[in-house]
C-alpha cells in the first residue's frame, strides 16, 4: 500500500498551469506509461472503498490510454500487518457496503486498527446518514419544500475526524471524507483547506479534486490554492475555467491535454461539449455530443446538457428520440427525467415537464440542472412564488448558476419588483460579463428605476459585447426618444437597420418599422427631404406604418411643392451625454428591397 500511494503521490511532472500564477505555458506530462500505471493503482485504491465515481472517471481516462503489456503492469496491492488482522471484518464489511447495507457494514468494522478498515467504517456512517436523510425528505417533502431535514451523524463524524486530523493520522482518502464532511456543515473555509490537503496527500483521487470546484468562487481564489504539481491539476484547472464561464482558457486547456495524448477520451470531449454549449455555440456542441454518442451509445452522463441543445433548436424529432433511447437505458437516472421533461416543455406540456423535473429531484435533490428547468417551468405557468423557491434551491446547490440569478430576476420583474430585479441581474452579469441578455436586462431595471446614465451604458455594452437578441440598441434608441435626445436615438436606430441589414435577418423584424418611422420623422424636422421621403417610401412596406408613411410622403410633397430644400449633412456634433454613440454616415435603403 505505502509503495502504491508514493507512486500516486511521486509524479511531480513539470507543468504550467494558467491561473497558478505561472503563466500560460505547455503541459509537460512526460511518460503516459507511468499516468497509465498510476490510473490503474488508484482505481483499485478507489474500488476497495467503494468510490464508485473516482473509479469510473479514473477508469474512462485509463481506457483512453494504450493498454500496457504485461511487465509493466503495476504490482498487486500487498497489505500490512494491520490491513491482515482487518482482512475478514473487511470483506464481509465491504459486501455489506456493496449492497447498501451501511449500518450493518459500520457494525461489523468498529475496533478494526488498519486505515482502509478506518475509512470505510467512517464513510458507511456518513452514507448511512445521507440515506436515512433523503429517505426522510421524500416521504415527508414536496421538492420544492425547504426541509430542516439533515444527516444526523454528520457532527459526530465530524468530531472524530477533527481528533485525527490534529494527530495527523488521517490519509488522503479519510481526508476527503472529512473535507465532505465539513462541506455538509456549512463549513467552507475549513473544507477547502482539509480538499487542498487531501491533494496532496493523494493526488490521483479525483474525487477530492472535484469537492474542491465546488468551493472556489472565483479565478482569485482558485489562484491563490497551493495545489500540488500533478499532471491531474490540469483536469482540475481546466473544470474550473468552464464552471467559472472562462470557455476561452477552458477550451485551450482541454486542447492541451488531448495534445499531451488524451485525444481518445470522451470525458474530455463530454467537458468541451458542454464549453460550447456554455459559450451557445450550439452546432459545435451538438456535433460533439452526436460524436460522443456514437463513441458510447449507452451514455447517460450529461445527456440532459444534450437535451437542452435540442430544445433551444427546437428539434422535436431528436429530442424524442433521445429521450425515447434514454429511457430504455435506464428510466430512473436524473438525466433521463430532464431530457422527458424538456421534451414536454418544448411540447408546451408544462405540468408534465415540471412533474418529471420533480422526478428528477427525488432522485438527487442537488441537480442543479432540474431545479433551474423547474423554476422555468412554473413560470411558463405563471406560479411565480414556486419559480423562485425553485431558483432559490438552484442558487443554493450552486451559487455560480447564472441561469438561476437570471430567472430570479425575470421573476421579480413579472411582480413588478425592480430593486429585486437589479440585484439578481448584476449577480448573473457578474457571472456572465459578456452576455448581452443580461446587460439588456440590467438596462431594462435601471431604466425602470429612471437611472438613464446607467441604462444607456447597459445597452450600449450589449450592443458592443454582441447582442444575440439584437434589442440593445432599439431600446438604447427609445430610451434617447424618451429623453428628446433626437440626434442620438436616429443615429442608434441607423445603426439598428443596418445592423438588421446587414445580418440578412427578414425585414418583416417586429421594430423595423418603428426605426423607419422615427427616422422619417427625425429627417424631416431637419429638413432633409430625401431621405424622409426614403424612409417614408420604406414604411409603406409595412403594415403597421404604412398609413404614416403615406401621410409623410405627402407632407413632404407638399413642402417641396412651396420650397426647393437642398439636402445637407445629416448630423451635426452629437448632444454631449453618457452614451458612446459611434459617427455613422445617413442612412441608405436604396439596396435593400423588404
Amino acid at each position: 500500500l505505502d509503495w502504491i500511494l508514493n507512486s500516486l503521490s511521486s509524479m511531480q511532472e513539470p507543468i504550467n498551469v494558467p491561473g497558478s500564477g505561472t503563466g500560460t505555458g505547455t503541459l509537460i506530462f512526460g511518460d503516459l506509461v507511468q499516468i497509465k500505471k498510476q490510473l490503474i493503482s488508484v482505481i483499485s485504491l478507489c474500488k476497495e472503498r467503494g468510490l464508485v465515481h473516482s473509479v469510473k472517471w479514473a477508469s474512462e481516462l485509463a481506457f483512453s490510454l494504450d493498454p500496457l503489456p504485461k511487465n509493466e503492469l503495476p504490482p498487486p496491492t500487498f497489505f500490512t500487518e494491520e490491513d491482515a488482522q482487518d482482512l475478514d471484518a473487511l470483506g464481509l464489511a465491504k459486501s455489506y457496503f456493496d449492497l447498501k447495507e451501511y449500518d450493518r457494514a459500520a457494525y461489523f468494522l468498529r475496533g478494526c486498527c488498519s486505515q482502509k478498515a478506518y475509512f470505510l467504517y467512517m464513510y458507511s456512517r456518513y452514507l448511512s446518514g445521507e440515506k436515512k436523510k433523503d429517505d426522510e425528505t421524500v416521504d415527508s417533502l414536496g421538492p420544492l419544500e425547504k426541509g430542516q431535514v439533515r444527516n444526523e451523524a454528520l457532527r459526530e463524524l465530524r468530531v472524530e475526524l477533527s481528533k485525527k486530523h490534529s494527530a495527523g493520522e488521517l490519509d488522503g482518502f479519510a481526508l476527503y471524507l472529512y473535507g465532505v464532511v465539513l462541506r455538509k456543515l456549512d463549513l467552507l473555509k475549513e473544507a477547502v483547506d482539509v480538499f487542498v490537503e487531501a491533494t496532496h496527500a493523494l493526488p490521483l483521487h479525483w474525487g477530492a479534486w472535484l469537492e474542491l470546484c465546488n468551493l472556489v468562487t472565483n479565478i482569485e481564489m482558485l489562484k491563490s490554492l497551493s495545489l500540488p504539481d500533478c499532471w491531474i491539476r490540469d483536469f482540475f484547472v481546466a473544470h474550473m475555467y468552464t464552471e467559472l464561464q472562462m470557455i476561452k482558457e477552458a477550451l485551450q486547456k482541454y486542447q492541451s491535454l488531448i495534445e499531451a495524448g488524451f485525444s481518445k477520451s470522451t470525458y474530455i470531449m463530454s467537458q468541451i461539449a458542454v464549453a460550447y454549449h456554455n459559450i451557445r455555440d450550439i452546432d459545435q456542441a451538438l456535433a460533439l455530443f452526436n460524436e460522443l454518442r456514437e463513441q458510447d451509445p449507452f451514455r447517460v452522463e450529461n445527456m440532459d446538457t444534450f437535451s437542452n441543445l435540442l430544445y433551444v433548436r427546437s428539434m422535436k424529432p431528436e429530442l424524442s428520440y433521445l429521450a425515447h433511447n434514454l429511457v430504455e437505458i435506464d428510466k430512473y437516472r436524473v438525466e433521463t427525467c430532464c431530457v422527458i421533461g424538456n421534451y414536454y416543455s418544448l411540447r408546451s406540456q408544462h405540468e408534465k415537464a415540471a412533474l418529471y423535473f420533480q422526478r428528477a429531484l427525488k432522485l438527487n435533490p442537488r441537480c442543479l440542472g432540474a431545479w433551474t428547468l423547474m423554476g422555468h417551468e412554473y413560470m411558463e405557468m405563471k406560479n411565480t412564488s414556486a419559480a423562485i423557491q425553485a431558483y432559490r434551491h438552484a442558487i443554493e446547490v450552486n451559487k455560480r448558476d447564472y441561469r438561476a440569478w437570471y430567472g430570479l430576476g425575470q421573476t421579480y420583474e413579472i411582480l413588478k419588483m425592480p430593486f429585486y430585479c437589479l440585484y439578481y441581474y448584476r449577480k448573473a452579469h457578474q457571472l456572465r460579463p459578456n452576455d448581452s441578455r443580461m446587460l439588456v436586462a440590467l438596462g431594462e431595471s435601471y431604466e425602470k428605476l429612471s437611472q438613464h446614465v446607467e441604462a444607456k451604458k447597459c445597452y450600449w455594452r450589449a450592443y458592443s459585447v454582441g447582442d444575440v437578441e439584437r434589442m440593445a440598441l432599439l431600446k438604447l434608441a427609445k430610451l434617447h426618444e424618451q429623453l428628446n435626445e433626437s440626434d442620438d436615438a436616429a443615429q442608434c436606430y441607423i445603426i439598428y437597420i443596418q445592423d438588421i441589414f446587414s445580418c440578412g435577418e427578414q425585414l418583416e423584424h417586429a421594430e423595423v418599422s418603428t426605426a423607419l418611422r422615427y427616422l422619417g420623422q427625425y429627417y424631416f424636422k431637419n429638413k432633409l427631404y430625401d431621405e424622409a421621403s426614403l424612409c417614408a417610401q420604406r414604411c409603406c412596406d409595412y403594415n403597421d406604418a404604412r398609413e404614416e408613411g403615406k401621410a409623410l410622403l405627402r407632407q413632404i410633397s407638399q413642402v417641396r411643392d412651396q420650397t426647393e430644400s437642398s439636402t445637407t449633412d445629416l448630423f451635426g456634433p452629437l448632444s454631449s451625454n453618457n452614451t458612446p454613440i459611434r459617427r455613422v454616415s445617413p442612412l441608405d435603403l436604396s439596396s435593400f428591397t423588404p
